[in-house]
């Protein structure tokens, strides 16, 4: 069945949605890959968006990153397991639009609030033994920036998601190392919608 799903709207989006019109609204599915010193990780997002001219819109994404990567911790722990944090970011993208192509490179930046996510950190090179941080705030805000091309109706793109470091406290609230929330994502995806190319 889902893959029935995906079918049909990656069908919607190469018949109905390679191009862009004033006034007009789309809506974008992005899958991506989040290096890391720790091992990597994956992101998610949608993003609903108002075409203000025939090459810029905005939109606002709704985002989720898991994310295996390196910390500081008092115990000097080489690595850790981050659960699912989510974001909710207003953005802008221009494109560079040549008229009578589907092609179309852009850039874009954005800015919005990041929620943190407790991390599962090995307390030994065996795995055997695992301990829970929680971050000393729940969310940061941040932003982002981003550039790549879409061609019709497929997506791809690199971003940087800028959000602070954030402290990491055991149960009785005492800080016992630092996590980096900044990351790095290789996404690509599609889009439906967005009327047509202007002249």
């Amino acid at each position: 069945m889902k893959k029935i799903i995906l079918v049909v709207l990656l069908a919607l989006a190469f018949t109905y949605g390679y191009s862009q019109e004033q006034g007009k609204f789309r809506v974008g599915l992005d899958l991506g890959f989040v290096p890391s010193g720790g091992g990597g990780g994956v992101m998610f997002s949608l993003e609903p968006k108002f075409n203000i001219n025939d090459n810029m819109n905005i939109g606002l994404r709704f985002g989720i990153a898991a994310i295996v990567k390196d910390i500081n911790t008092d115990a000097n722990s080489p690595s850790a397991k981050v659960s699912a944090s989510g974001s909710y970011v207003g953005t802008y993208d221009y494109y560079f639009h040549k008229s009578g192509s589907s092609f179309a490179p852009y850039v874009g930046g954005g800015l919005g609030y990041y929620s943190l996510a407790n991390v599962e950190v090995d307390e030994n090179t065996g795995g055997d033994s695992t301990t829970e941080y929680s971050p000393a705030v729940s969310g940061a805000f941040g932003g982002l920036i981003r550039g790549g091309f879409e061609w019709a109706g497929f997506r791809m793109g690199l971003e940087y998601n800028f959000i602070p470091d954030s402290d990491l406290e055991d149960i009785n609230g005492v800080k016992k190392g630092t996590a980096k929330n900044a990351y790095l994502g290789i996404h690509i995806g599609f889009f439906v919608g967005g009327g047509k190319w202007g002249k």
